[in-house]
C-alpha cells in the first residue's frame, strides 16, 4: 500500500535523501556534473534538497516499507515556499559552473513536455526505488498508484526521465511516450503521459 509520507523524524528524512540521492547518482540528468565519482557529492546534495521540497510540499508518497517514493504533484496546488527554499539551498550548496550547466540543458528540454503541461496535470516528480530492493515490482506499485490518483482526480499524469530504461518502463506501464528533446550535451528527454 502506497501512503504519503509526512509526520517522520529527521533522521527518517535524512534516510530517504540517502535512497534517493543514491538512486540518481547514475542519472543522465546529472550528465554535465562529471564522471559518476566526480558528481556523487553534488548529486547527493541536489537531491537531498530535492526530497526536501517535495516532502514538505506534501507530495512524497512510500511503500510501507519505505523502500519506494513517488513524488506527485498537482500543477494546479503547487508550493511556492518549499520550491524557493529548495532553489536558495542550491546557490549556497552546490557550485554555480554546475548549476549554469543544469539550467543550460533545462533550457534546452523545457518545452519537451508542453503538450499536456499547459493544462492542468499530476507531475511525477520522481520515482526510486532503494537499490537492495530493484527489481521486486515496487517501481511498478509507484506507477500503478500514480494512475490511479491521475484517474482518481480526472487528470493526466506526466512523467519525464533522461533515463531511456526509464521511459520504456513507463511504457510497459501504460503511459504514451509523446516527445523525445535531444540536448547538446547528448542528453535525451522523454516526455510521457498517461491519462483515460
Amino acid at each position: 500500500m502506497i501512503k504519503r509520507v509526512e509526520n517522520i523524524s529527521e533522521k527518517q528524512l535524512a534516510h530517504i535523501r540517502k535512497i534517493v540521492g543514491e538512486a540518481f547518482v547514475t542519472n543522465e540528468l546529472f550528465h554535465d556534473w562529471g564522471s559518476v565519482s566526480e558528481r556523487r557529492d553534488s548529486v547527493m546534495i541536489y537531491m537531498s534538497l530535492y526530497v526536501d521540497y517535495v516532502y514538505r510540499a506534501g507530495c512524497l508518497f512510500a511503500n510501507e516499507e519505505m523502500t519506494g517514493f513517488i513524488g506527485l504533484e498537482d500543477s494546479g496546488k503547487k508550493k511556492v515556499w518549499p520550491q524557493m527554499r529548495m532553489l536558495i539551498g542550491m546557490i549556497f550548496r552546490i557550485s554555480p559552473s554546475k548549476i549554469r550547466r543544469m539550467l543550460h540543458f533545462a533550457k534546452q528540454i523545457e518545452k519537451s513536455n508542453e503538450k499536456y503541461a499547459k493544462k492542468r496535470h499530476l507531475d511525477a516528480l520522481m520515482v526510486c526505488v532503494d537499490k537492495a530492493h530493484q527489481g521486486e515490482g515496487i517501481a511498478s506499485e509507484l506507477v500503478r498508484f500514480a494512475k490511479k490518483v491521475s484517474d482518481k482526480k480526472g487528470i493526466p499524469l506526466l512523467f519525464d526521465t533522461d533515463m531511456k530504461d526509464y521511459a520504456e518502463m513507463y511504457q510497459h506501464l501504460g503511459c504514451e511516450l509523446y516527445n523525445t528533446v535531444t540536448a547538446d550535451n547528448g542528453v535525451t528527454r522523454y516526455s510521457l503521459c498517461y491519462h483515460r
